[in-house]
C-alpha cells in the first residue's frame, strides 16, 4: 500500500505517542552473555560494577506475542511504531550523554518519549524520521540520556547491495586500535536472542537473500556499535566516557571480514567499522571525562 507525501506529513504532524515509564533490575546475566559473545574470559562487569557504555541495550526488552509479529519478524504494532502500512524500519544512529554509569544489579527506571518526527522525501520515496529519547535513572538520579534515530519507509524496497561477498579480502586501517571480527550465523543468532530482535534478515538466509535482496545475513547495527566501543573498553579501561554518538551507514554481512578501528586524541576518540569494500560501515565518536 502506497502512502502519499501528504499523508506522511499528516502522520508527522499528528502522531505523538505518550511517554512510557518502565523498570528493570539490570541483572548480571546479560552482561555475562554478551561478554561471552565477545570472547571475554569472564564477565566484564558484575553486580555493583559500572555497565559499559550502551550495554543497557541488553535490558528493557519487549517480547510481543508470536502472533503479533509480521512476516519479516518485526512487531506489527508498538507504542513507538508510527501508524504507517507495511513499515520498513532502519536504525540510523543516535547519541548518549552519560552523567554517571549505570550500575549492574541496581533497580533502574527508563522514561521514554518521541522527541522529534520529520517527514522527508528520499530517493526511493517518502521517509519518516523518528527520534526516541530515553532517560535512565538509578536511585532517583538521571545517569544517562539517549536519543535514537529511526527511519521508516512505507512499503518495501530492496536497496543496492553487492551481488556476492569475498570472504578472503581483508580490510585495512592505519588507526592505532584495531580489532577484527568475522561474523558467523551463530554470533548473529545469539546477539538477536540477547536483544529480543526477531528480524529475519539476521538469522534466515533464504529470506534475507530472496525477499530483502541482501547477499547474506545482515550484521545487526547495534552489534556493530557495541563492537566499535570494545576498542575503547579494551584500550582505555580507566577513562570514563561522557558522551557517545554513532551512525550506521552501510550494512555489513556474514561472509566478510570486519575490522573495528579507531584512535584517541585528547578527550576524544573516533571509531569505525570497515570491510575491504567500504571503510565506514558504521562510525562513532566518544568523548571522555
Amino acid at each position: 500500500m502506497h502512502v502519499s507525501q501528504g499523508e506522511f506529513h499528516t502522520y508527522a504532524e499528528s502522531w505523538r505517542p505518550s511517554e512510557v515509564v518502565e523498570g528493570d533490575s539490570l541483572s548480571p546475566a546479560p552482561v555475562a552473555a554478551l561478554s561471552a559473545l565477545f570472547d571475554q574470559p569472564s564477565p566484564v562487569a558484575a553486580a555493583g560494577d559500572a555497565l559499559p557504555p550502551l550495554w543497557h541495550w541488553l535490558y528493557f526488552l519487549r517480547w510481543p506475542a508470536q502472533q503479533d509479529l509480521g512476516d519479516d519478524g518485526h512487531a506489527r504494532h508498538g507504542h513507538f511504531l508510527p501508524p504507517l502500512p507495511d513499515r520498513q524500519r532502519m536504525f540510523a544512529g543516535g547519541r548518549c550523554e552519560i552523567t554517571e554509569p549505570l550500575r549492574v544489579g541496581e533497580p533502574t527506571r527508563r522514561v521514554s518519549s518521541v522527541s522529534k518526527v520529520a517527514a522527508k522525501q528520499g530517493s526511493t520515496g517518502e521517509l519518516l524520521f523518528v527520534t526516541v529519547r530515553s532517560e535512565y535513572l538509578q536511585r532517583g538520579t538521571t545517569c544517562l540520556v539517549e536519543e535514537q534515530d529511526i527511519v521508516y519507509r512505507s512499503g518495501r524496497s530492496a536497496g543496492q547491495h553487492p551481488a556476492a561477498l569475498d570472504p578472503t579480502a581483508e580490510p585495512r586501517s592505519e588507526d592505532t586500535w584495531q580489532l577484527p571480527l568475522r561474523p558467523v550465523p551463530s554470533l548473529l543468532f545469539r546477539f538477536s536472542a540477547l536483544t529480543a530482535n526477531a528480524h529475519r534478515i539476521h538469522y534466515d538466509a533464504p529470506y534475507a537473500q530472496g525477499v530483502e535482496g541482501y547477499p547474506g545475513l545482515v550484521v545487526q547495527g547495534p552489534l556493530l556499535v557495541l563492537f566499535m566501543l570494545e576498542l575503547v573498553r579494551r584500550n582505555e579501561p580507566h577513562r570514563a566516557p561522557r558522551s557517545v554518538s554513532y551512525r550506521l551507514r552501510r550494512p555489513a554481512f556474514v561472509g566478510e571480514l570486519l575490522l573495528a578501528a579507531g584512535s584517541s586524541a585528547g578527550r576524544d576518540a573516533a571509531l569505525s567499522i570497515a570491510t575491504h569494500r567500504e571503510p565506514r560501515h558504521a562510525t562513532a565518536e566518544v568523548t571522555f571525562a
